[in-house]
């Protein structure tokens, strides 16, 4: 029972990367699936959230416009395309999947109990 993340790397500022995120053992359609990052010396901090059926997006701030979170519920994967990147997106990136039940709040980290073990993203200047 896991989430996988792959997809991660090095690229140039502006450069392009797409995160997957599979999982095994456990299914994704009724849940939320959201991608988190933590970089060096700092807390990890929510990057985005699609919800069950993949029409419903939340996006943070820093990243609205850039980035595209998508899921495949036949596939059991969820994904983050990932353009115009900066330095600033240099990060771990981690995909987690919702707990059922009410989420008062898709940003926090809280409401999910299932993780993967993470994937490297380093962007350049």
């Amino acid at each position: 029972v896991q989430l996988q993340a792959f997809g991660g790397g090095l690229v140039q500022a502006g450069g392009s990367l797409r995160l997957s995120c599979a999982a095994s053992g456990l299914t994704i359609s009724n849940y939320i699936m959201a991608w988190f990052r933590q970089a060096p010396g700092k807390e990890r901090e929510f990057v985005a959230a699609t919800w069950w059926s993949g029409t419903r997006t939340n996006y943070a701030d820093s990243v609205k416009g850039r980035f595209t979170v998508s899921r495949d519920n036949t596939k059991n994967t969820a994904s983050l395309q990932m353009n115009s990147l900066k330095p600033d997106d240099t990060a771990i990136y981690y995909c987690a999947r919702s707990r059922s039940g009410y989420i008062p709040n898709v940003a926090s980290s809280g409401i999910y109990d299932k993780w993967g073990q993470g994937t490297l993203v380093t962007v350049s200047s």
